[in-house]
């Protein structure tokens, strides 16, 4: 079957790759030209605009939108004029599950079919698979399980009709939740063991969890794979940003009165990583030694660059 795919970052090119591999046709677009250029050697079909994007794509178009969900929005305004009544949409970004429903009533009222799709798997899915998780119609999850197939892991798992419109996406976003609740977990793990004389080998430590524990898993030996290249994270800095995805989950847990505490307190520590000299910390110290002298802190004077 033929889709086009719009959005050739490091999983729009690569899920493209693995759907030619599967024997289908794909039609690729991207703002920045020299994305598609790989996989025009590969055998995907180049556009240069969204106009000759859709041309060379037969009808009814399947369009796959593989871009930021900032990006969603102008990227459907510059598209719909494009598309015709039977053609159907998938936007398979990070985008907020509440956006597809209204994406979804933009797209209807021309007769559109629109599916939201969650999708995990990474740099990895080229070989691995990709874990899909739609929402949509049953109708519409039908004339697209072909790609579905072509893009999911090998074996029983790792795709699902999640439910209507926004499903895939809200399980996409609860998906991402649990994986900052996980990492945190291990993170906070590995500082510990690092801190004691005891342990000897932390690395090795976490490569004996990989079998038999109950705590095994991919996170885990991608985490092993980082420390053999790197044993104590020397060439990394103490900063992690958020895609977005956690915070809608604590959102949508306040929402519906559902406690979300693990996934809180990961998000929290992603925001406490990017500050160099916590403010919050520094009220904190304060008050430690207020109430009991605890030695204090004493921030280092500015060089004389920090004052230029």
């Amino acid at each position: 079957m033929q889709l086009g795919m719009i959005g050739l970052g490091r999983m729009g090119a690569n899920m493209v790759r693995r759907l030619m591999k599967a024997g289908h046709e794909c039609v690729v677009y991207d703002v920045h030209r020299e994305a598609a250029q790989s996989l025009i050697r590969e055998g995907a079909t180049p556009a240069d605009t969204l106009a000759e994007f859709t041309g060379k794509l037969s009808k009814p178009h399947v369009v796959w939108l593989m871009v930021p969900a900032a990006v969603v929005d102008p990227q459907l305004e510059a598209l719909l004029p494009l598309l015709e009544p039977g053609d159907i949409v998938i936007d398979g970004g990070n985008s907020k599950w509440t956006d597809d429903i209204e994406h979804a009533k933009l797209l209807a009222e021309k007769g559109i079919g629109f599916l939201d799709c969650g999708v995990s798997g990474g740099v990895w899915g080229l070989t691995e698979g990709y874990a899909l998780m739609a929402g949509g119609s049953d109708d519409d999850i039908a004339r697209l399980q072909p790609i579905f197939d072509a893009l999911k892991p090998e074996g029983e798992f790792g795709w699902v009709h999640a439910g209507s419109v926004g499903a895939g996406h809200f399980s996409k976003m609860v998906h991402n939740g649990i994986e900052y609740a996980i990492m945190q977990a291990y993170a906070e793990g590995w500082e510990l063991l690092q801190k004691v004389d005891e342990v000897d080998n932390v690395t090795e430590v976490f490569r004996s969890w990989r079998e038999g524990t109950v705590i095994r898993s991919w996170l885990l030996d991608l985490l092993v794979a980082a420390l053999d290249d790197d044993d104590h994270l020397d060439q990394i800095a103490g900063y992690a940003e958020d895609s977005g995805e956690g915070r809608w989950t604590v959102e949508a847990g306040i929402d519906n009165a559902v406690a979300t505490p693990a996934i809180t307190a990961a998000l929290y520590a992603r925001f406490i990583s990017r500050q160099d000299d916590s403010l919050t910390m520094k009220a904190v110290s304060a008050m430690r030694n207020q109430f009991g002298g605890h030695a204090t802190k004493v921030s280092a004077p500015p060089t004389t660059a920090d004052k230029a």
